[in-house]
């Protein structure tokens, strides 16, 4: 199950514990839950106790039917929003809609959440809730990266609010891919720009890899066509430029190989322009 599955049950223990033997008072056990077995759409409006409400969620959440737990859950902030366990209802609501991949409500839920109760110790995990959400909604480069745009800076949102945070930690490791997949779309687009022999429009979108994603694994990749494109214009000193910082990084890659193989064509060799703004970005090499 997901490391955010995991990070969730930590939170409800807490909830369950905050609960302190209800069922063993009688107050949501077994029996009451069999008497609304029969009318369950009608018994998810019927005013009840939050008690009976959370042991009804929580046998939906057994039986892993999660969007009808969060239905559940929603049902104790609309019968009892001024009580602790509407405030928990609605994170536990958010959650299980993120287990059913019904990511527009969980986020929707979470940002309820944050919005009514910034000050929560919970609240880190809304916050991490909504940017997992975004996160899983990301698509293939070949599509609109709308999404994940906005995961990323829900997942910055996370590691700046919450630096010490388990949430914090994934969220890291989780902006490093993320950031890939952005390089990427920009490679693709580069690369089909490369083969229609607009190498204006080319050197713009690895640019824009270099300047802003150099740590990504795109980065050689992006270097090299550079050397192409160049090259395919005439423009040999950005080529030669941008062929040495390929070498300065990434000696041993095949990067490096096709770019100077490239260059050998016309008797040329890697070196800097120190003109370039490539060397101008980049002092040291």
């Amino acid at each position: 199950m997901r490391g955010v599955r995991r990070a969730f049950f930590a939170l409800a223990a807490a909830s369950a514990l905050m609960l302190g033997g209800c069922e063993s008072l009688g107050l949501g056990g077994s029996g009451d839950t069999a008497a609304n077995d029969d009318n369950k759409d009608a018994a998810e409006y019927q005013d009840m106790p939050v008690e009976q409400i959370y042991d009804q969620a929580w046998k939906k959440i057994n039986d892993d039917d999660w969007v009808n737990a969060a239905k559940e859950f929603a049902e104790v902030e609309r019968q009892h929003p001024y009580s602790v366990w509407a405030r928990r209802a609605m994170l536990m609501s958010a959650y299980c809609y993120y287990q059913a991949n019904h990511y527009g409500e969980a986020i929707s839920t979470a940002d309820d959440y944050i919005s009514l109760h910034p000050g929560s110790k919970e609240v880190a995990y809304a916050f991490y809730l909504k940017a997992i959400s975004l996160y899983e909604q990301i698509v293939d480069v070949g599509r609109d990266q709308s999404n994940t745009e906005q995961a990323l800076v829900a997942l910055q949102d996370v590691v700046q609010r919450f630096p010490d945070t388990e949430y914090a930690r994934d969220a890291t490791l989780k902006i490093d891919l993320t950031l890939d997949h952005l390089a990427g779309k920009e490679m693709e687009v580069g690369r089909y720009y490369l083969t229609r022999h607009d190498y204006i429009g080319a050197i713009n979108r690895f640019k824009v890899v270099v300047e802003q994603y150099q740590r990504t694994s795109q980065i050689a990749e992006a270097l090299e066509r550079l050397t192409e494109a160049y090259y395919a214009m005439g423009i040999y000193n950005e080529a030669q430029t941008s062929a040495a910082v390929l070498g300065a990084n990434y000696p041993g890659s095949m990067w490096y190989q096709d770019a100077y193989n490239l260059l050998q064509e016309k008797n040329l060799k890697p070196e800097v322009d120190k003109g370039s703004w490539l060397s101008q970005m980049m002092p040291n090499i």
